[in-house]
């Protein structure tokens, strides 16, 4: 099946990002969410950073022009109707994500594709949610979307071998590396930074240095662009959370337990850059 009209569902920071790239590329995008306070405000950041790409010489202002008018807003989720592939980037929830893989199995013809932007959630519940197990698939972006090479393409026990390789050749025409991975949860990209940020987390909480002295350690002697923490702040605490929750539950091995400091922080509302608080103030 040829894909010319693709579906994002959820239009916030991972989903405006996967809009912004698939516009860029050529597709045609009909970007779903909610209420449209939320689609206004992913317009804007996408012509805002494709406005940036503009600046560095990456692509003409035409070029601009042309990825902003290949995006459809759409509040009512019929709209995905006519779509040739759907990437869901809704909220970290596993019920959120049940519920919506049910719904997009009724509203998209049988042969469409449905992939999921999920960091940690199994793509086999998703697909085992809907009568196309076979054609259910992770394609997980890493944000920000329009800069990162990876995407961790991740199959479910049903996948079929023609949707993983349609999910590649995909990834490739969005100028994306495509890395396959077997469904396990945090797959491999968060099964393994999320117990490190998790770690800095508890490194804080007992004292053993500040914030700011624990990113040094790792910007200045691993050479991350970035210390734990501030990715952590980055991330979105609550989002931290919930991928340590779903590790700690899928793997039952209590070194995925969540750091208390993490609960407490999240629980107050600092949830990192998107609130002004976290371990860092913005």
């Amino acid at each position: 099946m040829t894909i010319q009209r693709v579906g994002v569902v959820g239009a916030g920071t991972m989903g405006n990002g996967i809009a912004h790239v698939f516009a860029r590329a050529g597709y045609e995008v009909v970007l779903c969410d909610i209420e449209q306070k939320f689609l206004d405000r992913a317009l804007t950041t996408i012509g805002k950073n494709l406005d940036r790409e503009v600046a560095k010489n990456k692509i003409s202002e035409a070029q601009k022009a042309e990825a902003v008018g290949r995006i459809f807003p759409a509040v009512d989720r019929s709209r995905l109707s006519a779509c040739d592939f759907i990437v869901e980037a809704a909220s970290e929830r596993l019920e959120v994500k049940s519920e919506l893989f049910r719904d997009l199995d009724r509203i998209c013809r049988p042969e469409v594709v449905l992939a999921s932007n999920t960091s940690s959630i199994s793509i086999t519940k998703l697909a085992a949610t809907t009568s196309r197990a076979d054609r259910v698939i992770g394609m997980h972006f890493f944000n920000p979307v329009p800069i990162m090479k990876l995407v961790e393409i991740v199959r479910g026990l049903a996948t079929s071998d023609q949707t993983s390789e349609t999910v590649k050749a995909l990834a490739l025409k969005l100028e994306k590396t495509p890395v396959e991975v077997n469904d396990a949860p945090g797959f491999v990209s968060n099964r393994v930074l999320m117990p490190l940020l998790n770690e800095a987390m508890f490194a804080v909480m007992e004292g053993v240095a500040t914030p700011e002295a624990v990113d040094e350690v790792f910007k200045l002697g691993m050479a991350h662009p970035m210390g734990p923490l501030t990715l952590a702040d980055f991330v979105g605490l609550d989002v931290c959370l919930d991928i340590m929750r779903v590790l700690h539950q899928g793997l039952g091995d209590p070194k995925y337990r969540p750091c208390p400091l993490l609960i407490k922080m999240v629980d107050a509302g600092w949830l990192g850059k998107k609130s002004g608080r976290g371990f860092y103030k913005y």
